[in-house]
């Protein structure tokens, strides 16, 4: 799996006399046939001062993280941690020339993770990580896995990738996240770090896996309360009806059963971005509009409900979204949306309407243009 020797990162001359391996994702993939897109490094031996001698930039300031001056890919010391608090960020982080590659590897989240690739080819595998991918399971390196929360939407995220291949959690590593869940450390985790492992399972392969995983161990009811219960079967199906991996329209599919007051308060947990929980809205509004009778007065409300006057872009994806639950109606919406598009308020303006007149008036006209379209419209 190893780069060609004339390709190797590890042949460049700022690494002459280091002891420099391959970690992580990068091996994982490799083994399991998946594209390589980025490569980590660990380096063992060396000091903060060895790396900046060599041109290598440091980053973060919780351990020893050096960029390479001209690639960006990571080169990360060697280290062990220690936890020291709650949450995602509370280790005390420990790197020194002394600390091994197996300790290293020890500190990761699973198996399949705690691999690395030395200058000859040859996979460092100290915690079965190999078989374990032979085996197609998610299992945790050690207990220290329940130190961190973040570990168990990791894990869970993990799934979301590997469950069309065959891959399940480990019977051990679910009890794990149930302990997880119940010590109540996810409580602990900021809401940015919870949507960006999210926003990451929602573009997997299965994202319904992540959910179902979550809930399975307890932590759904946590941070996603509304769709824990009755409401998450609905809300994969739906979600299911994304025809490609777009991560926001299925997370807006996903919460399409849950009411405005229910969708809301899960958006402001989660601190989502305005675009994804704006999209979450309309694409409700867009469901309960197509279950109800299409009059040119629906019609007018479903537009004006989407800011279309000012936000065109806001009705085109809405229709795509038309196109997959109702597309016998999505041509004809388009043409009602194009005819009220072209009212011109200034050709009002130059009729002499003036003040509240006006948008009176471009209701009107609207209206007439859209009832051009669908005078005999059906549910």
């Amino acid at each position: 799996m190893s780069a060609a020797p004339e390709q190797d990162p590890r042949r460049d001359p700022r690494l002459k006399g280091l002891e420099v391996y391959r970690v992580g994702g990068a091996v994982r993939d490799a083994l399991l046939g998946w594209p390589v897109y980025d490569n980590d490094w660990v380096v063992v031996g060396a000091t903060p001062e060895a790396m900046r001698a060599r041109g290598f930039k440091p980053v973060g300031r919780d351990f020893p993280v050096f960029l390479h001056p001209e690639t960006a890919e990571e080169y990360a010391l060697a280290r062990t941690e220690r936890k020291a608090g709650h949450g995602y960020g509370g280790f005390e982080v420990h790197a020194s020339p002394d600390v091994t590659l197996e300790e290293d590897l020890q500190r990761r989240d699973l198996t399949i993770n705690a691999m690395a690739e030395a200058p000859n080819g040859e996979i460092i595998d100290p915690y079965g990580g190999r078989r374990d991918i032979e085996a197609r399971l998610l299992r945790h390196v050690s207990d220290a896995f329940s130190e961190d929360p973040l570990r168990v939407l990791r894990t869970a995220r993990f799934l979301a990738r590997y469950a069309g291949r065959g891959f399940h959690i480990a019977e051990e590593t679910q009890a794990l996240m149930a302990q997880v869940s119940e010590s109540g450390e996810l409580e602990h985790l900021a809401a940015e770090r919870v949507w960006v492992e999210s926003e990451k399972a929602l573009g997997e392969p299965t994202p319904e896996a992540y959910f179902q995983a979550l809930d399975a161990c307890g932590a759904l009811s946590m941070w996603f309360p509304e769709l824990s219960g009755s409401a998450l079967t609905p809300g994969l199906a739906a979600m299911a009806q994304v025809p490609e991996a777009r991560p926001h329209w299925r997370y807006a599919r996903l919460v399409s059963a849950l009411d405005d007051d229910q969708r809301e308060a899960l958006a402001e947990r989660l601190k989502l971005p305005k675009a994804v929980a704006r999209l979450a809205a309309h694409s409700a509004f867009t469901e309960r509009f197509l279950a109800q009778l299409i009059t040119p007065e629906a019609v007018l409300q479903w537009l004006s409900r989407l800011d279309a006057w000012r936000k065109p872009e806001q009705v085109d994806a809405q229709l795509a979204l038309v196109e997959v639950l109702a597309p016998t109606q999505q041509a004809v919406l388009r043409q009602a949306w194009r005819e009220a598009a072209a009212v011109s308020p200034k050709a009002l303006v130059e009729a002499g309407y003036r003040g509240a007149d006006i948008g009176k008036a471009l209701d009107r006209e609207r209206l007439s243009a859209i009832a051009w379209v669908l005078p005999d419209a059906k549910t």
